[in-house]
């Protein structure tokens, strides 16, 4: 029963950002500047098209580091659907300091700080630490958080 209250929460939480996707598409000729037409419904397609794909990747993401949190035993797995919060909560499942979240937040040193987080987290996992690396490939760093989350 509690799988069923989760799917249908996360289809009402998908079915209200489309909801409200399009209510800001059907109000953005509100706000133009004398910009209508095609053009405009374009451009307006490509940003519910490109917020549909982010909130799809967000969920996901979401999804897996909730996963992971309850499979390390962390406490508060809920914070993974929190922006900022989600950075804290890669720290904990890591068993590294705070601050170590927080640094994911400052250019170019969350670079570093993200992989060492990763690699500790494929650890906790009790995966090989190179998992963490493959952050940095592009296509392969959609895999990583699912690997980590759902397999045995």
């Amino acid at each position: 029963m509690k799988i069923f209250t989760r799917r249908r929460r996360t289809l009402m939480v998908v079915a209200l950002s489309l909801l409200a996707s399009l209510t800001l598409l059907a109000a953005v000729p509100a706000f133009a500047d004398e910009t209508s037409g095609p053009p405009a419904m374009v451009m307006g397609v490509v940003l519910l098209v490109f917020g549909v794909i982010f909130v799809a990747f967000y969920i996901y993401g979401a999804l897996a580091v909730q996963t992971i949190a309850r499979k390390t035993n962390t406490e508060n797995g809920w914070l993974a659907w929190i922006p900022i919060a989600n950075l804290i909560l890669w720290a904990n499942i890591a068993r590294k300091p705070i601050w170590w979240g927080i640094l994911c937040m400052v250019p170019l040193v969350n670079i570093v700080f993200m992989i060492l987080l990763w690699m500790a987290i494929a650890e906790a996992r009790k995966k090989p630490s190179w998992w963490g690396i493959l952050l940095i490939v592009p296509i392969v760093n959609l895999v990583v958080p699912g690997y980590l989350a759902w397999s045995d």
